[in-house]
């Protein structure tokens, strides 16, 4: 069993860049004029330079305000896509509550995208049929399981996609703004979840525009401004911080 305090997540100089172009470049006209007149490079840097350490066991937030690459770096750490420059070192078992559902194929049954979801993050197909009660149970789909998620409305595949994701034993869990899930008793029961998978000791990088969410679930917090890494401490002082840039001081 691994250490609390050993490093799960290593962020070395990390960034992330996309191109920016006058007119769609898929055209073979447009590629024929982007070089003939060699048009300048418009990347775009919703990213840069953004280098940290997060332990085992810690509950981490990440704030920033809208478009401040705070769910760029989180798709980063997923996996789901790759730096431009940097280093990333996850160790450990990732769980990401990005966009959850996401990937669902309209004509599989709930049970079908549970195993496949469960197998993308890690589990194998023994390992996810094992869980699958509790899976169902969690999500409330029990009478809807073997139901195609055409079906399914909104909520009831971001409730599978959550259940399947809190059930893998993951090291670190990355949460993106998908507590507001379902009614009301429902996120409860989300937040209950990730509290409990904190207290066994679980890594949890947290992103949140509610303060006091922040401050229930974490102690350290992660400022993302710019694309940049402007404040990395106790969370009430980077709160603080971020209130500041919130109000332009």
């Amino acid at each position: 069993m691994s250490e609390q305090g050993e490093s799960i997540l290593e962020l070395h100089g990390v960034g992330k860049s996309f191109k920016r172009f006058d007119h769609p470049p898929f055209l073979l006209r447009n590629l024929l004029s982007l070089v003939r007149n060699k048009q300048i490079d418009k990347s775009f840097w919703p990213l840069r330079d953004v280098s940290t350490t997060i332990t085992r066991g810690e509950t981490v937030a990440l704030v920033g305000r809208n478009g401040s690459g705070k769910s760029t770096l989180l798709r980063l750490v997923a996996g789901a896509a790759y730096p431009t420059e940097g280093r990333i070192a996850v160790r450990g078992r990732i769980a990401p509550l990005l966009q959850l559902g996401a990937g669902f194929q309209p004509d599989m049954t709930g049970r079908e995208c549970a195993r496949i979801n469960g197998a993308a993050l890690g589990l194998s197909p023994d390992e996810v049929d094992a869980r699958m009660g509790a899976i169902s149970t969690f999500a409330e789909l029990d009478d809807f399981l073997d139901t195609p998620v055409r079906y399914y409305s909104s909520g009831m595949m971001a409730r599978l996609g959550f259940s399947v994701a809190v059930h893998t034993d993951p090291d670190l869990l990355l949460v993106d703004e998908v507590l507001a899930v379902g009614d009301q008793a429902f996120q409860d029961k989300c937040l209950a979840k990730i509290e409990a998978l904190r207290a066994e000791g679980v890594t949890i990088l947290f992103v949140s525009h509610d303060e006091h969410m922040v401050k229930r679930l974490c102690t350290r917090a992660l400022l993302i401004d710019r694309g940049h890494l402007a404040a990395d401490g106790d969370v009430h002082d980077v709160m603080a911080r971020y209130a500041a840039v919130l109000s332009g001081a």
